[in-house]
């Protein structure tokens, strides 16, 4: 008579994980906004560093690059560090979620916020 109670304990613990899951994942979100990640061009002349999230939080230019002559070098060494800032960025961020979701079975593929 009460045979479909079963899965109500079921879904209560579906419930407790995602519940769990969510807490880690806001945990991470923090965590992601204190690691950094550095990014560069032209064998170290620019550095570019990062949050984990994406934001830029320090540009490095060593003075040798500023010759009136090459602005375009200089301009492209800088878009280089930031651009290779941001995809290490992007990678540590996926990195971290792994973490998190390490364990939980999810579909492969499945796209998480980051």
């Amino acid at each position: 008579m009460l045979k479909g109670l079963g899965n109500l304990g079921d879904m209560a613990k579906v419930m407790k994980q995602a519940q769990e899951m969510q807490a880690k994942m806001a945990e991470m979100q923090e965590n992601l906004k204190t690691i950094t990640v550095t990014g560069e061009s032209g064998a170290g002349l620019v550095k570019a560093t990062a949050t984990a999230k994406g934001e830029l939080t320090g540009l490095d230019i060593d003075p040798s690059i500023f010759n009136p002559e090459e602005k375009e070098v200089a301009e492209d060494l800088i878009l280089a560090a930031i651009k290779d800032a941001q995809a290490k960025a992007l990678d540590k961020g996926r990195e971290e979620m792994a973490k998190v979701t390490e364990g939980l079975n999810l579909p492969e593929g499945m796209k998480l916020p980051l």
